[in-house]
């Protein structure tokens, strides 16, 4: 069997693959818990412990992720997350020529692919201001759950800040003002699409493949189809995609 682990921020994405084409099982555990609870130091690097996981039957190992560059995983091929992201968005669609926007825990990626390749591409990763993370804070400033949170998209409350730290104290604000939570919420939604939307120019095709866990909410997909007639596509498991390129690499 073909596994892909993605070794993310926020979670561990783990995929069990059939011939590089038929998805078998997946996991997702919390980063330090899963290092805590499945990964044993060596001098070798990380073994990961795929029995206790329930991945007796590993016969090919391929990681990528935050982790990548500080977590050596013993047996793995590793390779870059941009490569990862690409491979498992032809490998969800069938598509060979799109845009692709991957909004993370602590960063956001956007590539342009052409024929199958990497095209372009370009990537934020020094403010958590376009990110999952980010959302979560916003959430929990809210008081309502994530999942709400990426609801809503309609009548957004103006917020200006660049940080995700003033964004806060924004956020707050307009709290005391009296604007409802909806309205707060997708402005809260609107200012992520603001900061992604010049990389998503610069890099504009007629097809958006959008993944990451921040694509389960339906507020960026709406803004991003609304304001620049693009049609974007959610796959079947947009949390999955890096682990998924991981399990479908052939070496190539």
């Amino acid at each position: 069997m073909r596994c892909g682990i993605d070794l993310g921020s926020r979670s561990v994405k783990i995929v069990m693959m059939k011939d590089a084409k038929q998805l078998k099982t997946a996991s997702i555990y919390e980063t330090a818990k899963f290092y805590r609870d499945y990964g044993q130091r060596t001098d070798s690097g990380l073994v990961v412990d795929f029995a206790a996981i329930g991945y007796a039957d590993v016969t090919h190992l391929t990681a990528t992720g935050y982790g990548r560059n500080t977590i050596d995983i013993v047996g793995a091929t590793i390779i870059p997350e941009l490569k990862a992201h690409m491979l498992g968005a032809i490998a969800q669609t069938g598509l060979t020529d799109f845009t692709l926007l991957d909004l993370g825990g602590q960063d956001s990626k956007v590539i342009k692919v052409r024929k199958g390749r990497m095209a372009d591409f370009q990537t934020n990763d020094k403010c958590a201001a376009s990110t999952g993370r980010y959302l979560e804070n916003m959430a929990g400033v809210l008081d309502i759950s994530l999942e709400e949170l990426a609801g809503y998209s309609a009548d957004p409350v103006e917020l200006s800040a660049t940080c995700a730290i003033f964004g806060e104290s924004e956020l707050i604000g307009r709290i005391v003002e009296g604007y409802s939570t909806a309205a707060l919420a997708a402005g809260v939604n609107y200012t992520i699409y603001k900061r992604i939307k010049p990389m998503l120019v610069a890099l504009r095709s007629d097809k958006l493949v959008f993944t990451g866990g921040v694509a389960l909410g339906k507020a960026i997909r709406e803004f991003i189809t609304r304001e620049m007639d693009i049609e974007v596509i959610v796959p079947e498991h947009p949390q999955l995609n890096g682990a998924i390129g991981c399990a479908v690499y052939t070496g190539k």
